[in-house]
């Protein structure tokens, strides 16, 4: 008895360490009560002009108008940003915020499941809206996020999620947005460094029963879907539920698209074969070698996320701006694209840096505006919520940050942040320790006293 004690209060006090860890201070924004105008800045609407000394109008939670001359309802809250700047909130497309908190704790990371076919998994509802991620991530203009499953083959489907709110069921923008699949490794690798240290052979029969486990799921639940549909005539016996297959209907339908993660050209031909076969729609993530097959990913309209642009070149021969210059390739070849990070969950601590890697592609070449839109309508587009968010037009959500300059600058400052009319606490665990330690700095006298 007194060891079964002892291993309770053990437990107990490890729970409340993991859950001190992982929880924010900052309160959720209550939803807008009235209608708010920003007034006097420069609305970048991205979709459309923009609009010096405008003003844009929104009330309950959507953009009601915008232009010069707007009429403002009487109990408007008026907020002068003369010489401010008005962008849609930006949405990073490949992450796993809300899935992870630090790595080595093994209780704080919930972005996998066991096994290698899991379509059933559902991202939205492991999201934890405490996470100390969330608001160091939308500290930087970043409102909405796809939080994506990564385990196995087939790892789940992914939400999106907005970066503000109590529960997964408040944060969640739109879920199902896609199937991720991971596709296999399709080159084979002789090198004696290679870390695995497998023949070919060996490699051969590896890849061959991967793509076997996808397109068997693929031919169990068309086989699911027909004895369900089966089941509405007489006679027909009932057919068990299962929910791996039930959770494919929609994409076998078409009303969900494939997110198949794959970067090497062999990777990316392959998926795009059996997709073709398969007939369901597909989305590549990641895309190293997309501009390589930019042709095809044009004429069956497949959208590339770029999985980020500040990384290294994937082989020793190539130029080093090889990553950088990625987006311009799609661009110049018409292949409709965004911008995203890495992801994985090493990453996600960094999702703040998203605008940077929008930044390095136009530097290298892509149009500063189409960078802009490679992380706010691009991304809208792809996601399938661009009737929403993504840019700002009248209808939509009023989903929008306010800033000094352009958030593409490392030198910019997000000033204010609204979700869905909501305006957001942008301080953080960032900010936080700054303002501890510069007051360690006032009292030894090595800062002067704030007045």
């Amino acid at each position: 008895m007194r060891l079964t004690h002892t291993f309770l209060a053990v437990l107990f006090t490890w729970v409340g360490f993991v859950s001190a860890i992982v929880a924010s201070d900052q309160i959720p924004a209550p939803p807008q009560t009235r209608p708010i105008a920003l007034i006097g800045g420069t609305i970048h609407t991205l979709s459309g002009a923009t609009i010096e000394d405008g003003i844009l109008l929104f009330e309950n939670g959507k953009i009601t108008a915008i232009g010069q001359n707007v009429t403002l309802p009487d109990n408007t809250r008026k907020i002068d940003i003369r010489g401010k700047h008005v962008y849609p909130a930006l949405i990073s497309a490949n992450t796993v915020i809300g899935l992870t908190e630090i790595n080595a704790v093994r209780a704080t990371r919930d972005f996998a499941e066991v096994g290698q076919i899991n379509p059933n998994v559902r991202a939205e509802v492991a999201i934890n809206p405490d996470s100390e991620i969330i608001p160091v991530t939308r500290a930087n203009g970043i409102a909405l996020a796809l939080s994506v499953p990564i385990g196995g083959l087939i790892a789940g489907t992914s939400a999106l999620i907005m970066l503000d709110g109590w529960t997964w069921e408040e944060m969640t923008l739109k879920a199902p947005v896609g199937l991720h699949i991971r596709w296999p490794r399709m080159q084979i690798v002789e090198s004696r460094y290679y870390i695995r240290r497998r023949s070919p052979e060996e490699q051969k029969k590896e890849i061959e029963k991967s793509l076997k486990r996808i397109r068997q799921a693929f031919a169990d639940a068309r086989a699911y879907w027909k004895a369900k549909q089966a089941e509405a005539r007489k006679g027909i016996p009932y057919h068990a539920t299962d929910a791996r297959w039930e959770a494919m209907i929609p994409v076998l339908k078409g009303d969900v698209p494939v997110f198949v993660h794959a970067d090497d050209i062999l990777q990316i031909q392959s998926a795009i074969e059996w997709a073709t076969m398969e007939k369901v729609r597909l989305v590549i993530v990641g895309g190293y070698d997309s501009w390589r097959v930019a042709d095809v990913l044009r004429e069956k309209d497949i959208p590339v996320i770029i999985g980020g642009v500040h990384r290294l070149p994937f082989r020793r021969w190539e130029p080093y701006d090889t990553p950088f210059t990625l987006a311009k390739k799609l661009y110049d070849a018409g292949v409709k694209f965004c911008i995203a990070t890495g992801g994985g969950p090493f990453g996600a601590a960094h999702e703040r840096n998203l605008p940077y890697h929008a930044a390095t592609a136009a530097a290298y070449g892509l149009p500063r505006e189409e960078a802009l839109k490679a992380v706010t309508l691009y991304p809208a587009e792809i996601l399938g919520v661009a009737d929403r968010v993504g840019s700002l037009e009248v209808g939509k959500d009023a989903t929008l940050i306010v800033t000094n300059g352009d958030p593409l600058e490392i030198t910019t400052r997000i000033e204010m942040e609204f979700i869905q009319g909501r305006e957001i606490d942008l301080s953080s665990r960032h900010t936080q320790l700054y303002t501890k330690y510069k007051q360690k700095y006032i009292q030894k006298g090595l800062l002067p006293a704030e007045e």
